[in-house]
């Protein structure tokens, strides 16, 4: 029964460590598809963005700087001066770089334009075009500038030197689109990497893009191996993994043990009680003595708290108390008158006998008590020393009440067995002059609840 108890005790803690264990995995993945699904927006100005000196501790930067070579143009056309060039273009690099271990997984940046600006060109990404007009807002996405043609569209345009360029005035914007495909591979953005789309764009001699702004709008894909509970859930599965494997194997070595011990318990327990036969054997009136006394000890030895090998040896040393008596000439134990002195000094011997015969048995420690003192009395007035209460050894004082209880319980060659009630009143007289008072009161106990 004890060992279905620790096996179910074993079952619910491996069991409740791994549903802890799920539980983690769980949270993981729902916290790593949280901040997956999580959009984040940004906004970029000033030196921020259009300064490259300027440190960023955020975990995604954006960068507007102009290339240094540049060109101008003459957009006024009633200038008469050919050299008077009032537009200056501006290749801008938007820098977009990924500061964090996981990748982005997608973006798009808004540019507000603060003065007007006019759209030359822009590569790798379609463009959301949003230009304000008195009868509202007009929206177009061109999906590359270089290839774009003014009539596909209502934009509002101008052509100059043969080429046409797209007017954004104050308060229109654009919204850039990354590029997936094989050649642009603007998205995902790797950790620790970037992208740079880029625009070119004419803007009137003296005037810059400093007042404008980008929103830029991102979402990270991280992996599930980034999360910390995941390796939490990884290392208490492996150490849960470990403690099964050890669990496993340790319980198969301790069965393994316990089959070898039972076993050897049994070899020591038939060798034990075929000698003990040979000691019965000798008195015919006492046939089964030795295993009914061994039996009723072991009863008493439980009750007050002995357990697993502690109670098994209490038994083997019960079994042999009386080992003594192969020394001891059968027309003596089986004398049915009076004994002499001399006999009666030679039947008292089995105790010494019997000590001396188990001192050289180590392998049960303590053997020797049983038979050397179980003759003791508690009030100091026993054989073979005269011991007295606790000087008396423990194991010895239980198989005294056993002892005696089994003499009045059985039929001698001199008078017949007494009866239970006799008996019991016999051995409630003795508490304190024969026997241990607490040992005789839980015998008592026993054979009240007909445990014996």
């Amino acid at each position: 029964m004890r060992k279905e108890t620790k096996s179910s005790e074993a079952i619910l803690l491996f069991s409740g460590f791994l549903a802890i264990i799920l539980l983690f995995l769980g949270l993981s993945a729902l916290r790593t598809k949280t901040y997956n699904l999580t959009v984040h927006n940004e906004m970029y100005s000033g030196d921020e963005l259009f300064s490259a000196d300027t440190e960023s501790t955020r975990d995604v930067t954006v960068k507007a700087i102009p290339r240094g070579s540049t060109w101008s143009k003459i957009f006024d056309p009633n200038t008469t001066d050919p050299d008077d060039f009032d537009h200056q273009a501006f290749t801008y690099d938007f820098s977009i770089t990924n500061n964090t271990s996981d990748e982005i997984n997608d973006f798009k940046f808004r540019l507000n334009f603060d003065k007007e600006v006019f759209l030359q060109s822009a590569w790798n990404g379609a463009l959301e075009l949003h230009q304000v007009s008195k009868g509202g807002e007009y929206v177009a996405t061109v999906p590359d500038l270089r290839d774009f043609d003014p009539e596909d569209y209502s934009l509002d345009t101008i052509n100059i030197d043969g080429e046409t360029l797209v007017r954004m005035k104050p308060g229109d914007y654009l919204v850039y689109y990354p590029s997936s495909n094989e050649n642009a591979m603007e998205i995902p953005i790797e950790p620790e990497q970037g992208t740079v789309p880029g625009i070119i764009m004419y803007v009137e001699i003296g005037e810059e893009l400093r007042g404008s702004e980008i929103e830029l709008t991102y979402t990270f894909h991280r992996l599930l191996t980034s999360d910390v509970l995941f390796w939490v859930a990884v290392i208490g599965f492996a150490l849960w993994l470990i403690g099964l494997v050890i669990y496993l194997i340790t319980g198969a070595q301790i069965k393994k043990y316990k089959l070898r011990h039972e076993r050897d318990n049994e070899i020591i327990k038939e060798s034990i009680e075929t000698f003990t036969g040979f000691i019965d054997a000798k008195d015919p009136y006492t046939n089964g003595h030795s295993n009914r006394v061994a039996e009723y000890t072991k009863a008493i030895a439980k009750e007050m708290g002995y357990s697993g090998e502690e109670l098994d040896r209490v038994y083997y040393v019960a079994l042999l108390h009386d080992c003594g008596k192969i020394g001891v000439p059968d027309n003596i134990l089986g004398k049915p008158s009076k004994l002499t002195d001399e006999e009666f000094d030679i039947i008292k011997s089995h105790t010494v006998r019997g000590g001396e015969i188990l001192s050289s048995f180590k392998s049960l420690k303590d053997v020797d008590e049983g038979a050397r003192y179980h003759h003791e009395r508690y009030d100091g007035k026993g054989y073979p020393e005269g011991l007295a209460g606790e000087d008396i050894p423990e194991i010895a004082r239980m198989i005294c009440v056993a002892d005696s209880f089994d003499a009045m319980n059985s039929n001698r060659v001199y008078r017949k067995k007494l009866t239970i009630e006799m008996i019991m009143e016999e051995i409630e007289k003795n508490k304190g002059k024969q026997f241990d008072p607490k040992i005789a009161d839980i015998f008592l106990k026993l054979v009240k609840e007909g445990k014996i």
